[in-house]
């Protein structure tokens, strides 16, 4: 289109010149005693044009004639840049290639390109960013190569190019040296330092992805089960794992913290610092109640904080209860043992009722059996017993059921039925 367009425009322009000239009949009489030149107007014209195009583009060549030393000047300029930008992006493929000592000696090359365009007074734009990359890509290398002298080296150096610099640039870079600082001490094992760097980040970037898994591993580290819990709730809250992940992981940290009490008072603290969704985990909830039995804690408390995840194992299909339910029965009948745990008829009640809903579940029927017994329904118990224990799988629930048999049968003087019971018991 563009091309019909001056296609047109010339085709004018031919018309215009053609009916201006062509009647044209006027001439320019120039006198030069004793001479006398009549020329046609349209060639004074064409002299004119001509002469003006002459002398631009003579202008034009003493120009360009007197600017060469300035471009030589700035071709030179621009090849020691490029040859910088080249040593830099040669060091970062070495580094990526596992190549370390290449990877070193292209990024010093960078560096003193960077440098010799400094001293010559015509420093590059954004030479401190390049300059701060260079040595942490030589720091990277050292720390590959455990030569942890000269890592500090650069990292100081790095550090140093971007330390009173106001640029939005500067600043990411800056965050993202010690985000690597941060790095390389995990790498080695110190979680100290690790925190301080990740402590001496914005808040902003203190937030990040990035920044938040690398605490996670560092309070991990350090045994900081509550920070690291904190920590793991933003990266699930971010998105940061899948949502089997991050319920693994913060199933984990949970465990240990509840592992970590060491009294009563102190596994009540630590449970409270659990969020809603953490205490339904049935594995949280049933080692946090088998941890208060094994303390003598409280054990109402205990049978209080399985209760949401009794209902769930009761409402459960019955292929889904046995990931679970074999802890849930040893937490409640931890707690049913305690010798100053009062008599709970309510849990009586429920634990008749789900025995009542899954009449073939033998470990209902055996914590059945045992809640009976502790509440001296002998009768109940043995029958609830005996109907248990051939088709239990657990041994540990197995041997404690004989055990249960074996006293009941003392409690109505039956020896025989409590010798066969020791029998049973010996055999496991």
């Amino acid at each position: 289109m563009r091309a019909i367009a001056w296609l047109l425009a010339l085709f004018a322009a031919a018309v215009a010149v053609a009916l201006l000239a062509g009647s044209n009949h006027s001439t320019v009489t120039v006198f030069w005693p004793p001479y006398r030149v009549d020329l046609s107007l349209n060639l004074v014209l064409l002299l004119t044009a001509l002469l003006f195009i002459a002398l631009h583009l003579a202008l034009k060549g003493l120009t360009a004639l007197f600017a060469m030393p300035q471009q030589a000047q700035r071709w030179r300029l621009q090849q020691k840049e490029r040859a910088a930008h080249a040593a830099l992006l040669d060091a970062y493929s070495h580094l990526l290639a596992g190549r370390f000592l290449r990877a070193r000696k292209a990024a010093e090359i960078a560096l003193r390109q960077e440098n010799a365009l400094l001293t010559s007074g015509h420093p590059m734009a954004h030479g401190d960013k390049l300059r701060a990359l260079a040595h942490l890509i030589t720091a990277e290398s050292a720390q590959s190569l455990q030569d942890h002298a000269t890592r500090d080296t650069h990292l100081q150096l790095a550090l140093d190019n971007t330390a009173q610099r106001n640029s939005q640039d500067s600043q990411e870079t800056r965050e993202g040296v010690q985000l690597r600082a941060a790095r390389w001490a995990l790498d080695d094992r110190d979680a100290d330092a690790a925190l301080q760097w990740l402590d001496a980040l914005p808040v902003g970037a203190s937030r990040r992805t990035l920044a938040l898994r690398a605490r996670l591993k560092a309070t991990r580290l350090a045994r900081q089960t509550l920070p690291a819990l904190e920590t793991a709730r933003l990266l699930a809250k971010h998105r940061a794992f899948s949502p089997a992940a991050a319920q693994s992981i913060l199933r984990g940290l949970a465990l240990e913290l509840v592992n970590a009490a060491h009294d009563p008072a102190q596994l009540q603290r630590a449970w409270d610092e659990l969020e809603h969704a953490e205490r339904l985990l049935p594995e949280v909830a049933t080692q946090a109640a088998q941890r208060l039995s094994n303390l003598q804690g409280d054990a109402s408390l205990a049978r209080q904080w399985l209760l949401p995840i009794w209902e769930q194992m009761v409402l459960a299909p019955p292929d889904q209860q046995h990931a679970y339910s074999l802890k849930l029965v040893r937490a409640l009948e931890a707690s049913f043992s305690s010798a100053d745990s009062p008599l709970d008829l309510p849990w009586l009640h429920r634990i008749e009722a789900a025995q009542q809903r899954h009449p073939r579940d033998a470990q209902l029927q055996y914590l059945a059996g045992m809640v009976c017994m502790r509440h001296q329904l002998w009768g109940k118990a043995q029958l609830l017993l005996g109907q248990s224990t051939p088709q239990l799988d657990d041994t540990g629930l197995r041997r404690n059921a004989w055990r249960a048999l074996a006293t009941l049968a003392a409690l109505r003087s039956d020896t025989e039925a409590e010798q066969d019971a020791y029998r049973q018991l010996a055999k496991l």
